[in-house]
C-alpha cells in the first residue's frame, strides 16, 4: 500500500532591507507598497534655530562698537555739533513697530491654517503682506529722513555727527531690507503649504530684533547725535 508524504508549502526568503535586486542598490525593499518614494524621502530634521541666535549676537556686537566709536570720536571731537533729527524718524518708529504687531497676528494665524482646514479667511499671508509693506513704509521713510537733511546742508562728511548719523542708519536699513527678502521665502513657503513653524518663529526673532534695535539707534542718536 502507497503512502503519501505531504510536501511543506515553499516560503519565500526574507530580505534584509539593505538586499534587493542587482543593479538598484537595495532600494526597491525601501519602497512603501504604493510605489510612493516621496513619502519616505518628505521627511527632514526641524532646522535648528542657533544659526538666527548667532546672527542676531553678530549684529548686535557690530552695532556695540559703533556705539563704542561713537562716543570714542565725540569725546575727542572738538567740531562735534548736534543735529536736529528729523521728525519722520519717530513716525517710521511707530511703523515699524506696527509690522511687529501684524507680525504676530500672522504666526497666531498660520498655527491654525496649517492645522486645518486650508480656506481663505484663515490664511495668514496677507498679515504678512502687511508686515511686509510697513517694511518697505519704513525703509522709504529712512531715505526721506537722509533727503530732509541733505536739504540742511548735511552731508556724509559734513562733520563726524552727520557721518554716524547716516552711517547707523543706512546699516541698520540694509538689515532692514536683509529681512524682507527673509520675509519673501517665509511667504513662498506659506504658499506651498510647507512652511515650517520654525522657520516663521526664526524670521520673527530677527525681525523683532530689529524693531528693539532700531529704538536703541534712535535713542542713542538722540542723545549723542
Amino acid at each position: 500500500m502507497a503512502t503519501t508524504v505531504n510536501v511543506p508549502p515553499k516560503v519565500k526568503p526574507l530580505r534584509s532591507p539593505g538586499t534587493g535586486s542587482p543593479g538598484n542598490g537595495g532600494l526597491r525593499n525601501l519602497i512603501p507598497n504604493d510605489g510612493q518614494l516621496p513619502a519616505v524621502q518628505d521627511y527632514a530634521p526641524v532646522p535648528s534655530k542657533s544659526a538666527i541666535w548667532v546672527l542676531i549676537a553678530a549684529i548686535a556686537m557690530s552695532f556695540a562698537a559703533f556705539t563704542s566709536a561713537l562716543v570714542v570720536r565725540q569725546g575727542a571731537s572738538t567740531d562735534w555739533h548736534h543735529v536736529t533729527l528729523p521728525p519722520i524718524l519717530y513716525w517710521n518708529t511707530l511703523v515699524l513697530l506696527a509690522s511687529g504687531v501684524t507680525l504676530e497676528i500672522a504666526r497666531r494665524r498660520v498655527a491654525v491654517f496649517m492645522g486645518g482646514p486650508k480656506t481663505v479667511d484663515l490664511n495668514p499671508a496677507r498679515w504678512l503682506y502687511v508686515t511686509a509693506s510697513l517694511g518697505m513704509v519704513f525703509v522709504i521713510g529712512q531715505y526721506g529722513a537722509w533727503l530732509q537733511l541733505r536739504s540742511e546742508g548735511l552731508y556724509l562728511a559734513t562733520n563726524p555727527n552727520s557721518s554716524f548719523f547716516y552711517l547707523l542708519t543706512a546699516i541698520h536699513a540694509l538689515h532692514v531690507l536683509g529681512g524682507l527678502v527673509g520675509l519673501t521665502y517665509v511667504l513662498g513657503k506659506l504658499h506651498r503649504v510647507v512652511l515650517r513653524r520654525s522657520t516663521l518663529d526664526s524670521f520673527a526673532y530677527y525681525w523683532h530684533f530689529m524693531g528693539i534695535l532700531w529704538v536703541y539707534l534712535l535713542v542713542l542718536l538722540w542723545m549723542k547725535i
